[in-house]
C-alpha cells in the first residue's frame, strides 16, 4: 500500500507540473514568454482596403482577451475592431484607415500571454504598414493633378516606336558570323533619315521611342567597348528627332535573355537571381555600358530621355515557376539594376546629372508595379515605363478576334480586357505613382493591324486605338505608339510608318488621325466616357 502511495504522490507531482507550466514547483523558474513566428501581412505591407486583419502566430498557444483593444495604440487614428486568439494565432482587425498613410500600431506588453503559471508576459509589439487606396477610375480628372508628372506627360504626348529597326539583330542559324550583331535593316526596314521624324512630327506625334539593341556591339570584359561607328549612328538619328521637333527616348531592348541560351543576350535576369557571381558580372556590365552611352548623349538637352531597360523577364512574363515561387528575388535584381543604371548615368555629370532618366516595373508590366522600388535619384526625376497590349488575345495573338469592349459580341472578342479592365489598370497607376508625382509613360502599346475591307474589325480597331490612348491622357500619362514597319494586316503587323521616308503605310492614317484625335482634342465635351459611348455597334 505505502508502494502505490508514494507512486500515486509523483504522479500527482507530474500532472500539477505539466499543467501548470510556468513556475517550477521544485525551484520556482519563469518559464519564458511566448515567441512571435509570423505577422501576416508582413511589417511594411501596402494596404489597399480601409480594413486589414492581422493574423500573429506563435509558438504555442496563446491569450489575448478582447479588453486589450483598449490599450491598443494605432497611430494615425483608426478603430481596432477585433482582437481574438484561437491556439497559436491572434487576430488584430483594424478599420476606418485612412488612404495615403503610414500607419504604426502598438501593442503592448502584456496583452498577448502565453497559459502556463508565472509565465513572462509577450513584450511590445509594433506593426507598420502603409494605406494606398486605389483610385476610383470614375472620379479621375488629371486638371485636378498638377505637377511635374502631369507637365511631363504633357510635353511627351502621343509617342512613336521606331520598332524592329535599331533593336533588330542577326539571329539563327541564317545569321552565320553576323549572329548576335544589331543591324538597322536586317528585319526588314529601311535606314531612318532626317525626312522620317519630320513626317512623324507632321502626322501629329510629339516624342519617339528608339529601341536599341547593343547585344555584340558590346567589346569584351573588363571595358565591355561600345562599338563607335554603331553608338554615333544611334546618335545621330536621334539628333533627327529632336531637330524635327521631338522629345525622344533610348534604351536597351533586346539585350536582354529570356530564357535562351545564346550568350549575347546578356542581361539574364533568371540566372542572376540565382547565382551571385553571374549578378555580378552583369552589374558591371550595365554599369560600363551605360557609361559609354550617357557620355555620348552628355551634351543633348531634356529632350533626351534614357531609359534603363526594355521588358526584363526569364521568358516566362512573370508566369514561371522561379517568378512565381518568390517574385521578389528577380524583381530584387531588377530593382538593383535600375539603381546601378541611374547612378552610372548621373554619375557622367553635364545634362546628364538632372535629365529624366526611366525605369520599366518586370517585364514591363503595369501589374508588377508593386515590386519595383524606385531608386534613389538625387535629381529626383526618375519616371516608370509599363507596356500596354491587353489583352494579347486580341491585340497582338492568334486569335485575331473581331471585337473589343462593351459593345463587342461574345465568341468574337476576348473574355478579358474591356474598357473598366483599361480603367482599373491606367487608375492603379495613376494612384500610385502619377498622384505621388511620379511620371508614367506607356513606353508600348499598339493592336495588330485589321483589314479594313472587313468593317467590323476595321471599326473595332480604330475604336480600341481612340480608348486606349484618351484613357492614357485621362490618367495623367504619355504613350508611345509600337511601330515594326510590318506593312498587311494579321498577327504582329503593326506597320504605319515607312521608317526610312516617313510615308504612311497602308490605312495607317485613319488609324493614327484617331489616336492624334484622342490624345490632342480640347473640346470639353470629348471625355472618355463620351469615346466609350461611340463604341460600334453590329
Amino acid at each position: 500500500m505505502k508502494v502505490k502511495l508514494i507512486l500515486l504522490a509523483l504522479a500527482a507531482l507530474s500532472i500539477l507540473a505539466s499543467c501548470g507550466g510556468g513556475e517550477d514547483p521544485i525551484n520556482g523558474q519563469t518559464s519564458p514568454a511566448p515567441v512571435l513566428l509570423n505577422v501576416n501581412p508582413s511589417n511594411g505591407a501596402e494596404i489597399t482596403t480601409t480594413a486589414v486583419t492581422f493574423t500573429l502566430t506563435f509558438d504555442q498557444n496563446v491569450k489575448a482577451p478582447s479588453t486589450g483593444i483598449s490599450s491598443i495604440a494605432v497611430s494615425p487614428k483608426a478603430d481596432v475592431s477585433r482582437l481574438f486568439s484561437n491556439g497559436s494565432e491572434v487576430s488584430l482587425s483594424l478599420e476606418n484607415l485612412q488612404d495615403a498613410s503610414d500607419y504604426s500600431v502598438r501593442i503592448p506588453s502584456g496583452v498577448i500571454s502565453g497559459f502556463k503559471a508565472n509565465q513572462e508576459a509577450v513584450g511590445d509589439i509594433v506593426l507598420t504598414f502603409s494605406v494606398k487606396l486605389p483610385v476610383d477610375p470614375g472620379t479621375v480628372d488629371p486638371s485636378d493633378c498638377d505637377n511635374d508628372a502631369t507637365a511631363l506627360s504633357a510635353r511627351l504626348g502621343l509617342g512613336w516606336n521606331m520598332g524592329n529597326h535599331f533593336d533588330a539583330y542577326y539571329n539563327g542559324s541564317w545569321a552565320g558570323s553576323k549572329e548576335g550583331y544589331p543591324d538597322e535593316e536586317v528585319w526588314g526596314n529601311a535606314k531612318a533619315t532626317a525626312a522620317t521624324f519630320a513626317k512623324i512630327k507632321a502626322a501629329g506625334f510629339t516624342s519617339v521611342r528608339i529601341p536599341v539593341s547593343w547585344l555584340r556591339m558590346i567589346g569584351d570584359a573588363p571595358d565591355y567597348t561600345i562599338d563607335a561607328t554603331w553608338l554615333d549612328r544611334v546618335y545621330e538619328v536621334a539628333l533627327w528627332a529632336h531637330e524635327a521637333g521631338l522629345d525622344v527616348i533610348v534604351n536597351t531592348h533586346h539585350d536582354e535573355n529570356h530564357g535562351v541560351s545564346n550568350t549575347y543576350q546578356w542581361l539574364d535576369i533568371k540566372n542572376a537571381a540565382t547565382n551571385s557571381a553571374l549578378k555580378a558580372q552583369i552589374d558591371g556590365k550595365i554599369a560600363a555600358v551605360w557609361t559609354q552611352i550617357a557620355m555620348r548623349f552628355k551634351d543633348c538637352g531634356d529632350w533626351l530621355i534614357l531609359e534603363g531597360f526594355n521588358e526584363l523577364n526569364d521568358g516566362g512574363w512573370g508566369y514561371s515557376s522561379q517568378f512565381t515561387a518568390d517574385p521578389t528575388k528577380q524583381c530584387g535584381v531588377l530593382n538593383d539594376w535600375n539603381r546601378i543604371f541611374v547612378e552610372a548615368v548621373r554619375a557622367t555629370g553635364g545634362n546628364n546629372a538632372t535629365r529624366w532618366l526611366g525605369v520599366p516595373t518586370y517585364a514591363a508590366n503595369p501589374a508588377f508595379a508593386k515590386y519595383l522600388e524606385l531608386p534613389q535619384d538625387p535629381a529626383g526625376k526618375i519616371m516608370v515605363s509599363v507596356h500596354f497590349y491587353d489583352p494579347s488575345s486580341y491585340t497582338i495573338g492568334d486569335e485575331q478576334y473581331t471585337d473589343w469592349g462593351h459593345t463587342g459580341a461574345s465568341g468574337k472578342k476576348a473574355d478579358w480586357g474591356d474598357e473598366d479592365h483599361v480603367k482599373a489598370v491606367f487608375g492603379e497607376l495613376f494612384s500610385r505613382y502619377i498622384a505621388e508625382n511620379i511620371p508614367v509613360y506607356i513606353g508600348e502599346f499598339g493592336c495588330s493591324m485589321r483589314s479594313k475591307s472587313d468593317t467590323r474589325a476595321w471599326k473595332f480597331y480604330l475604336y480600341y486605338l481612340e480608348y486606349v490612348v484618351k484613357a492614357a491622357k485621362t490618367y495623367g500619362m504619355s504613350c508611345f505608339l509600337w511601330d515594326n514597319g510590318a506593312s498587311g494586316d494579321g498577327k504582329e503587323h503593326h506597320g504605319y510608318f515607312n521608317h526610312g521616308t516617313g510615308a504612311y503605310i497602308g490605312n495607317s492614317k485613319e488609324a493614327v488621325d484617331v489616336m492624334v484625335k484622342a490624345r490632342f482634342t480640347t473640346d470639353a465635351s470629348y471625355t472618355l466616357d463620351s469615346v466609350y459611348k461611340s463604341a460600334p455597334t453590329f
